[in-house]
């Protein structure tokens, strides 16, 4: 119940083979009475795959959560000297804007709604999905890991056999992994056993 009347916004990248299992996270959040803000990087809410069409995902976010959401730095700037939110996953985070992150590069709607969370000292929670986690991201990890007020939901190599750098969040951990952050502690195990 620590969620109940906290306001959490979802931040979506462009991992797009995770969106499925974002959205019953954000179903989880609103049983545990959250209010939810989803929030779309440009290449989220832009790029259709063969994991469905970006105007659908926009769309589903809105009608679940009642909130229209934010795509744009303009807009994802608010968030800050309106104390907008209590809290923020990006959910999935994938290897560029991890990268980005841990360097401060504002450069999409989901980089300022992390550092307008930042700025206010607020936690931000990653939940990565990324390719090269163990090999080119993994100082970003590590530099992030280390970071005041940025959290983890708990990951695993996903396919250690045929991508052994990729790493995925446990997203069913997402909602736990919030609850940890907002007491300033970090979910433990951080990482998971592969499947």
């Amino acid at each position: 119940m620590k969620l109940s009347g906290k306001n959490v916004g979802i931040a979506f990248t462009g991992s797009y083979c995770t969106f499925e299992k974002v959205f019953p996270q954000i179903e989880k959040l609103l049983l545990e009475n959250a209010n939810v803000y989803p929030i779309f990087s440009e290449r989220s809410q832009a790029t259709d795959t063969r994991f469905g069409l970006a105007k659908d995902f926009l769309l589903r976010a809105e009608a679940i959560t009642g909130n229209q959401p934010i795509t744009t730095i303009v807009e994802a700037e608010k968030i800050a000297p309106n104390k907008m939110l209590d809290i923020l996953a990006i959910a999935p985070c994938t290897g560029n804007t991890l990268a980005k992150l841990a360097l401060a590069i504002t450069d999409s709607t989901v980089l300022m709604a992390a550092k307008a969370m930042l700025r206010n000292g607020k936690p931000v929670v990653i939940a990565i999905s990324t390719n090269d986690a163990l090999s080119n991201n993994l100082k970003n990890i590590g530099y992030l890991a280390n970071s005041k007020n940025v959290y983890f939901v708990p990951f695993r190599q996903d396919n250690y056999r045929d991508k052994p750098n990729s790493m995925v969040a446990e997203f069913d951990l997402l909602v736990p992994a919030l609850e940890e952050a907002l007491d300033g502690r970090q979910l433990q195990p951080i990482l998971l056993n592969p499947k």
